[in-house]
């Protein structure tokens, strides 16, 4: 079964940084692909970034050159590196990966940029 247990969120000020961890139940090899999604209140949940299985990169515009994913596979662990944030940033983060064909998601995790 997969489980992917998020961390990191919290409340932090404009130009701040913070790192979300998503810790997966299989190693990362097994994911076709993994990434992170976010969704603010009243919106619909949109992508920010994700990496592939041979380790290609993509991020929405609006976080390009702040966000930077990464993974850690001795750990079994996906990231995202937030620089530079903004109140525009707030949003519930989640982290996705896809296996045999199925989607699985973390819990969410709350981020809060606020002054």
């Amino acid at each position: 079964q997969v489980q992917l247990v998020e961390s990191g969120g919290g409340l932090v000020q404009p130009g701040g940084s913070l790192r979300l961890s998503c810790a997966a139940s299989l190693s990362l090899y097994r994911f076709d692909n993994m990434g992170w999604y976010r969704q603010a209140p009243g919106k619909q949940r949109e992508l920010v970034a994700q990496i592939t299985l041979g380790g290609s990169t993509n991020y929405a515009d609006s976080v390009k050159g702040r966000f930077t994913i990464s993974r850690d596979s001795a750990k079994s662990t996906m990231y995202l590196q937030m620089n530079s944030l903004e109140p525009e940033d707030t949003a519930v983060y989640y982290c996705n990966a896809k296996y045999r064909g199925a989607y699985y998601w973390g819990q969410g995790n709350q981020v809060t940029v606020s002054s």
